[in-house]
């Protein structure tokens, strides 16, 4: 077996989703992932606190690079701008790593337990990406609103760009998301006054 290293993480994931697409994410377990692996029990629970999180593998480095984009952006920008740009440039990694992206949500999507916590992360991203609004200045309800804008154009533009064929371009996609959301708030029938 081989020793804890931080090339331990890849691996690990990328045993865990084979079994997982193989077996059915019930019937896999963290002994089955490490042997896959090459690694031993000790070294999973050194980088993963329990089994669903080897599937989340990168989302904290997505998300604090989310939200470290936003609290840097210029404030000159206006909040929504300063969101969409953070989730386009953190998401430009997609691309990277199209394949394992698209095994690893095969999995996600077959399991409720995987996609009560993905959208238990993201609404941690967006209570993290709104603190990062209000502590730039913007005020609430615009840095509410713009995190949640923002959080909901990503997760569809997510799950359209996942499910796509082609290599669909991450940036445009999520802004083409933005518009539709736009477009559905103005024409939404508004009582009159």
């Amino acid at each position: 077996m081989g020793r804890w290293g931080p090339d331990a993480r890849g691996p690990l994931e990328q045993a865990a989703v084979d079994l997982c697409l193989e077996y059915g994410y019930a019937q896999v377990t963290v002994v089955a992932i490490t042997q896959r692996a090459g690694f031993s029990e000790r070294t999973f629970y050194r980088h993963f606190a329990d089994k669903p999180e080897v599937l989340f593998v990168g989302f904290q480095y997505f998300h604090d690079n989310v939200v470290n984009l936003v609290a840097s952006a210029a404030t000159s920008a206006v909040p929504m701008e300063r969101v969409a740009a953070a989730f386009g440039q953190a998401g430009a990694v997609f691309q990277e790593n199209a394949d394992r992206l698209r095994q690893r949500q095969k999995v996600i999507d077959s399991t409720p337990e995987l996609r009560a916590r993905e959208l238990s992360k993201v609404a941690t991203l967006t209570t993290a990406v709104t603190e990062a609004l209000l502590q730039r200045g913007v005020a609430n309800p615009v840095a509410m609103l713009s995190a949640e804008a923002g959080t909901l154009a990503f997760r569809i533009a997510f799950a359209t760009w996942i499910n796509a064929t082609g290599q669909e371009d991450w940036p445009r996609l999520l802004w083409q998301t933005l518009d539709d959301i736009g477009v559905v708030i103005t024409t939404s029938g508004r009582p009159q006054a």
